[in-house]
């Protein structure tokens, strides 16, 4: 198992993210890094939510990789990223990626991997370009729960989110992988499908992702920090990635942003 990339392992940490971050702000990051962190005692998720993880129920780690392409140029990247979850998911349980379907596993645009619509993990991708010409580092993190989904919903207190676990994933009497081991060959298929995103850009998994995608031609409803809901009947993503959504008149384009999908009751 080859990884080309800095790996760093600590016991605890605020957030790996904000590890990768704070480098990255002071123009510390020369090679690839992926941290991964036994226990994150300020992990988040998107828009500043908070992700909450039990350690020995959960991975979380972060990578930052160097794209070439700008920061606008990289749309549709955590929706790569869900693919390159997936695959890495099926390489470490040794299943095959249909198996992984039939289970239920399924992709929530922008950034969520759902099974039977129970929230599997979440990706949350943050960095930038420090000034024109420079790579574009992008600090991507993976929360992922891996077992006892029960305690993690319970956890969540008031929350109506559903959880679901990796274990739910795997055939009866087969053992969940090592930690390490699951976390190394997600970073095989990062590593892949990021060189290959930033050569191509998101149109060559445009595709693959409406395989995967969790609510085809169902009516949704999106939400935006400081902006009334936005209803629409869901149609898959662009060759951009961005969500298209089918109104009465009109197919409108969502780009991934402080945006929350949700189906309509």
């Amino acid at each position: 198992m080859t990884v080309n990339c800095i790996l760093e392992r600590v016991t605890e940490t605020r957030s790996t993210n904000d590890d990768l971050l704070e480098r990255w702000r002071l123009g510390e990051l020369i090679d690839p890094v992926a941290r991964i962190a036994r226990k994150q005692t300020a992990g988040k998720g998107r828009a500043g939510r908070t992700w909450l993880a039990n350690p020995e129920d959960s991975l979380c780690f972060s990578m930052a990789f160097p794209f070439s392409r700008t920061p606008a140029e990289l749309t549709g990247l955590s929706l790569l990223v869900g693919i390159a979850v997936i695959e890495g998911i099926a390489q470490a349980c040794n299943l095959d990626q249909a198996e992984l379907y039939q289970a239920g596993l399924r992709l929530k645009w922008p950034n969520d991997l759902l099974i039977n619509h129970a929230k599997l993990a979440g990706i949350l991708i943050e960095g930038g370009q420090a000034k024109i010409g420079d790579p574009s580092w992008m600090i991507v993190g993976v929360g992922m729960n891996l077992r006892n989904a029960d305690l993690i919903e319970e956890s969540l207190h008031q929350s109506a989110t559903k959880v679901s676990s990796l274990e739910q994933l795997l055939p009866n009497k087969t053992k969940l992988p090592e930690i390490e081991y699951l976390w190394l060959k997600l970073l095989e298929s990062f590593e892949h499908h990021f060189r290959k995103f930033d050569q191509q850009g998101f149109s060559v998994y445009q595709q693959e992702w409406l395989k995967w995608d969790a609510f085809p031609s169902q009516r949704v409803c999106i939400t935006d920090a400081g902006k009334g809901p936005i209803y629409g009947v869901a149609k898959g993503v662009d060759a951009h990635g961005a969500l298209l959504l089918e109104q009465e008149n009109n197919t409108i384009a969502v780009y991934a942003g402080d945006v929350s999908l949700r189906v309509q009751s």
